[in-house]
């Protein structure tokens, strides 16, 4: 059985040069697993475009984004210029986590190279996230009746606040959020499920916190899980402010996808965050979780 893995890396922005964003990175992890022996067991599809109702579903802002016609603080919250290239790369990426939860919901697992942009909510994007791709996605699934139950399973090194903000009121989607406390947003969100770790944390304390909020979702009822795999816990890492190695964020990827095969829930891993300057370690991080998820559908069939 060949792994899924979504990918649209006709979309390559430019952005001024020393923006704090690694825009490249995209297309360094699909370049790193194509070079990889195991991209032989793997499917690398381009996904289908989102209709209109489905992104207008989840964004109010969604026309003005369309339209490229952001006002300039909304802008400026995004932390990234309104351009066509930066639009139809979010576009891309939120179209890659719907497709990757329709095959997952049929073969179990799939993994999407981009995504996990979960600062963006209803109402305004913000954080280098134009679009909530895992909220667009929810929000579709829902709609057409093909879950009950979603858990959005946030461990980016931010608060998923975004995503927090938009199912506030929706007891069909749990989120949950690990992330450190002291960093971006700096006013906090309430998911349903908070675990926020100090400055500086390093791999026993992350793993305990991760096992303290595995055993709060135990035996619960979910039809599919979006896995924000976010690096940018990374001991290297630009952004991140905590200091787990590259073996802690890989010991992280095993536990929760041995957690989610587990309880024999469908999964889709959405990259999140990552930030280090040199983009080969970055993308060797982000190629790692997709790695582990293929090892996993193989021991699946």
């Amino acid at each position: 059985m060949h792994l899924p893995v979504f990918l649209d890396t006709r979309f390559r922005p430019r952005l001024p040069a020393g923006h704090r964003f690694p825009m490249g990175k995209y297309v360094a992890v699909a370049e790193a697993l194509r070079a990889h022996s195991a991209a032989r067991d793997m499917r690398f599809l381009r996904p289908k475009t989102l209709s209109e109702a489905q992104l207008a579903r989840a964004h109010d802002y969604w026309p003005l984004v369309r339209d490229l016609a952001l006002p300039r603080a909304m802008e400026k919250r995004l932390g990234l210029p309104m351009q066509a290239d930066v639009r139809d790369r979010a576009l891309a990426a939120a179209a890659g986590s719907y497709a990757a939860a329709l095959t997952a919901l049929d073969m179990g697992i799939a993994c999407n190279l981009a995504g996990g942009s979960h600062h963006a909510d209803q109402a305004s994007p913000a954080g280098f996230c134009t679009l909530n791709d895992v909220g667009i996605a929810a929000r579709a699934l829902l709609d057409q009746g093909r879950v009950q139950r979603i858990l959005a399973l946030d461990l980016d090194v931010h608060q998923g606040d975004g995503t927090a903000r938009m199912f506030a009121s929706e007891p069909r989607v749990v989120t949950a959020s690990l992330h450190c406390a002291d960093n971006y947003p700096f006013e906090k969100a309430r998911s349903d499920m908070d675990v926020a770790l100090a400055k500086g944390s390093q791999g026993p304390a992350y793993s305990h916190a991760l096992e303290s909020l595995l055993e709060r979702l135990q035996n619960q009822s979910f039809d599919l899980v979006f896995y924000n795999a976010g690096v940018d816990p990374h001991q290297d890492d630009a952004l991140g402010k905590m200091a787990l190695s590259g073996a802690d964020l890989a010991a992280r990827d095993r536990r929760v996808l041995s957690w989610a095969q587990g309880q024999g829930l469908a999964l889709v891993t959405v990259m999140g965050g990552g930030y280090q300057r040199d983009l080969r370690p970055l993308a060797a991080l982000h190629a790692q979780t997709v790695l582990l998820a293929g090892e996993v559908l193989k021991k699946q069939s």
